[in-house]
């Protein structure tokens, strides 16, 4: 069999989706190769001016005959922004979420809400996002053509470690332990999203993937804030020695966002030496990542912070 690429993307005619952080990066092509199949796509941006430069450089590249492209406000470390384009995007029904943006091993800042940043804006800044966008999503999906969530997690939550204890890092922080916790944080929410979304008979699954070494301004965010220009240099050479461009790293994402069949809760990753390279298929995960308890205690603990419950959302979607 050969290998998966964007060329096996399916038809996306007729069908809306958002990707947040897609002014760049594996956000970029992912909402380019969506586009350039047909879905009306929205570009989720912090950056209206950076938003808008994308939205013009994949709408040139994939002409008038593909899906349209728009962009709209999002903020992840703020959810009044996050509540706001949940509000403007739900209004129709929408067929696919990816949940890319994200920051990596910064220096420790705290988000809108008090979040420390990693953990606010990859997993609870998604995790609103998300349960704001179910009625849309499930207006979407239908028995057969379940509309899908797909979250970007990373290699790191293989060192990740979830401590309630300490969420926010206020205790101790180090910046590569936190974002391996996020990481790790983003595959229980989605393992523990399907189960409940199982349980509540709703047509929309789960997804998550991985782009393991990828060339994107991801790792240029800590050093720039740090002020090392010796950090800024070893990223800016590994980046062009070892790593993969952005549209390899995409793929993992458009796979599992696209892929007519694959069952709810995939996991995929890169095929290559340590998953770092190469074309995607479906992964393992650490134990870690699947351990229901914690799934479920870190579930709870995430809704008290961004004040909102599935079972609420359910409840207004089936009254």
């Amino acid at each position: 069999m050969s290998p998966w690429t964007a060329a096996d993307i399916p038809d996306l005619s007729g069908r809306r989706a958002l990707v947040t952080g897609a002014n760049s990066g594996i956000g970029y092509v992912t909402a380019l190769e969506l586009a350039r199949h047909g879905a009306d796509v929205l570009l989720g941006v912090r950056d209206a001016g950076r938003g808008e430069d994308a939205r013009a450089r994949i709408a040139a590249a994939v002409g008038t005959s593909a899906g349209s492209v728009a962009v709209v406000p999002l903020d992840l470390a703020d959810l009044a922004s996050v509540r706001a384009c949940a509000e403007t995007v739900g209004a129709d029904p929408l067929h696919l979420l990816v949940n890319n943006a994200g920051v990596m091993a910064i220096p420790r800042r705290e988000t809108a809400d008090g979040f420390e940043m990693q953990l606010g804006t990859n997993h609870l800044g998604h995790m609103a996002l998300t349960l704001g966008l179910l009625p849309a999503l499930a207006r979407a999906g239908s028995v057969g053509a379940a509309s899908r969530v797909v979250t970007v997690s990373s290699n790191a939550h293989k060192m990740g470690r979830i401590r309630l204890d300490d969420l926010m890092g206020r205790q101790k922080y180090q910046p590569w332990v936190a974002y391996g916790q996020s990481k790790l944080a983003n595959l229980l929410l989605t393992f523990e999203l399907q189960h409940r979304l199982d349980a509540a008979g709703l047509p929309v699954g789960a997804y998550a993937a991985h782009p393991g070494y990828a060339a994107t301004n991801l790792q240029s965010v800590a050093p720039a804030m740090k002020g090392s220009s010796l950090g800024a240099r070893f990223t800016e050479l590994g980046n062009r020695l070892l790593a993969q461009p952005a549209e390899m790293g995409a793929l993992p994402t458009l796979y599992v966002a696209t892929e007519p069949g694959l069952p709810p809760a995939s996991y995929a990753g890169p095929d290559g030496f340590f998953e770092q390279h190469g074309h995607p298929r479906l992964v393992g995960t650490t134990a870690a990542a699947r351990d229901t308890r914690m799934a479920a205690a870190l579930w709870e603990e995430s809704e008290a912070l961004v004040g909102v419950r599935f079972d609420d959302v359910v409840a207004g979607i089936t009254a």
